[in-house]
C-alpha cells in the first residue's frame, strides 16, 4: 500500500491519477447532460402528444355537457317547433361526451382518480339523457309535469355529472403543468459539471505547460474544444426550448385554458336563462343564478372589456374572433335584458319570442349561439399556436443528448490521448 501511495506521488502517477479525474468528470458530464436532455426530450413529447391534447379533451367533456344542458332546455321551450337543428346539436354534444369518456380512459398513464370518475361518468351520462328524453315527452303530451323533469335533469348534471367532469378536468390540467415544468426545466447539473470540467482541462493544461514548456497539449485541447461545444449546444438547445414553450403557454395553454372558463361560465348562463323560461318565473333561482354568472364574466369594472378581459394574452389569429365575440356577446346582453323586461311586465310570450325563436337571428339564443361560434374559432386558433410552438421541442432535445454524450465520449478520449502523449515520456 505504501508502494502504491508511493507511486501516485511520482509524476506519472500524477499525470495518471489527473487523466482519471479527468476522464470520469467527462463521462459524468456526458451521461448527466445525456439523462436531463432526454428526460426533458421525453416531457416536451408527452406535452405535446398527450397532457395538453387529454387536457383539451377533458376540458371539452365539460364543455359538452355543459352545451347539452342549454340546448335540452332551449329544445324543450320549442316543443313542436324545435328545429332539427337543435336536436341535432343536443344529440352531437352527447355523442362527443360518449365519444371521449372511453377515448380519456384508454389512455396509457391516466391516474387512478380519473379513471374512476370517468367510469361514473359513464354511467351518470345514460341516467342524464333519459331524464331529459322523459322530460321531452311528456313537454310533447302538453303536462306541466315535463317542466319538472328538464329542471330535475339539469340539477343532477350540474350537481353531480358537471363536477365529475371538472375535477377530471382539473387532474389532467395538472398532469400538463407537471410535464410542461419537466420539459422547462434548466438542466443545472450537466451546466455545473460542464462548467467544473472546462475550467479542471484548462487548469490543467496551464500545469503542464509550467512543467513541459509546451505550449499545447493537442488530446486536451481537443478535450477542451469538445466540451465547450456541448456547453454552447445545452445552453443554446436549452435557450430554444425554454423559448418554444414559453410561447406554447402563453400563446397556447393560458389563453385556452381561460377560454375554456370563459365558455362554460357563459352556457351555465344560457342553461340558466333557459330554465328560467321553463319554470314561468316560478322561482327566482334561475335568473339569480343568471345574474351571478354574467357578473362573473363582465369581470371588475376596471377589466379590459367583459368576457374576453378574462383572457391573457391570445395569440394575433385570434384577436379578431375575441373582437367579434365580445360584440355578440354584448348583443347577448342586450336581447336578455329585453326580454326580461317583457317578463317583468307579464308577457310571457313576448319573452319567449324574444329569447329564442326557430329561424330568427334577432333573439338572444341566435346572439349566444355567435358569440360561441366566434369562441370556437378563437380556440382553434389557440391550439393551433400551441401546435405550432410545442411541435419540435422534443425532436431538438433529444439531438442535444445524442451531441452531448458523443461531445463528453470526444472529451474522454482526447483527455486519455493528452495524458498518453506525456506519460510516453517517461519510458
Amino acid at each position: 500500500m505504501a508502494r502504491l501511495r508511493l507511486a501516485a506521488w511520482t509524476p506519472p502517477g500524477r499525470l495518471r491519477t489527473a487523466g482519471a479525474v479527468l476522464v470520469a468528470l467527462a463521462l459524468l458530464f456526458g451521461i448527466t447532460a445525456a439523462w436531463q436532455s432526454a428526460d426533458r426530450a421525453a416531457a416536451a413529447r408527452q406535452l405535446a402528444s398527450r397532457s395538453e391534447p387529454l387536457s383539451q379533451d377533458a376540458a371539452e367533456l365539460y364543455r359538452s355537457l355543459a352545451d347539452a344542458d342549454a340546448t335540452a332546455a332551449a329544445g324543450f321551450l320549442m316543443a313542436a317547433a324545435e328545429p332539427p337543428e337543435v336536436r341535432k346539436r343536443y344529440q352531437d354534444d352527447l355523442a362527443t361526451a360518449s365519444r371521449l369518456i372511453p377515448q380519456a380512459a384508454a389512455r396509457s398513464g391516466t391516474s387512478s382518480d380519473a379513471q374512476r370518475r370517468l367510469a361514473e361518468l359513464g354511467q351518470q351520462l345514460p341516467r342524464y339523457a333519459g331524464l331529459v328524453e322523459t322530460a321531452r315527452a311528456i313537454n310533447r303530451e302538453g303536462l306541466p309535469l315535463g317542466g319538472a323533469y328538464l329542471r330535475y335533469a339539469s340539477d343532477y348534471l350540474q350537481k353531480t355529472v358537471l363536477p365529475n367532469a371538472q375535477q377530471l378536468a382539473d387532474t389532467e390540467a395538472a398532469a400538463l403543468d407537471g410535464d410542461y415544468d419537466a420539459a422547462a426545466a434548466v438542466p443545472w447539473a450537466a451546466l455545473v459539471l460542464g462548467v467544473l470540467l472546462l475550467g479542471a482541462l484548462g487548469r490543467y493544461q496551464v500545469v503542464l505547460f509550467r512543467r513541459t514548456n509546451r505550449v499545447f497539449n493537442p488530446g486536451l485541447l481537443a478535450a477542451s474544444a469538445a466540451v465547450l461545444v456541448a456547453l454552447v449546444w445545452t445552453v443554446g438547445g436549452t435557450a430554444a426550448a425554454g423559448s418554444g414553450l414559453h410561447e406554447a403557454r402563453t400563446q397556447g395553454i393560458d389563453p385556452l385554458r381561460r377560454l375554456n372558463q370563459v365558455r362554460v361560465v357563459a352556457l351555465q348562463a344560457h342553461t340558466a336563462e333557459n330554465l328560467n323560461l321553463v319554470s314561468r318565473g316560478a322561482t327566482e333561482a334561475y335568473n339569480d343564478r343568471w345574474e351571478e354568472l354574467t357578473r362573473t364574466l363582465a369581470g371588475p369594472a376596471d377589466s379590459a372589456g367583459s368576457a374576453v378581459g378574462l383572457l391573457v394574452a391570445p395569440p394575433d389569429r385570434a384577436r379578431r374572433q375575441l373582437t367579434d365575440a365580445q360584440h355578440r356577446f354584448d348583443e347577448w346582453q342586450q336581447r336578455h335584458a329585453a326580454a326580461a323586461e317583457l317578463d317583468a311586465g307579464g308577457d310571457y310570450e313576448g319573452t319567449l319570442r324574444t329569447t329564442l325563436a326557430p329561424g330568427r337571428d334577432d333573439t338572444a339564443e341566435a346572439a349566444f349561439n355567435a358569440t360561441e361560434q366566434q369562441w370556437e374559432q378563437a380556440g382553434r386558433a389557440e391550439q393551433a399556436a400551441f401546435d405550432s410552438a410545442a411541435g419540435g421541442v422534443d425532436g431538438g432535445l433529444a439531438v442535444q443528448a445524442v451531441a452531448a454524450a458523443l461531445l463528453a465520449a470526444l472529451a474522454a478520449g482526447g483527455t486519455v490521448r493528452g495524458i498518453g502523449r506525456r506519460l510516453a515520456e517517461y519510458r
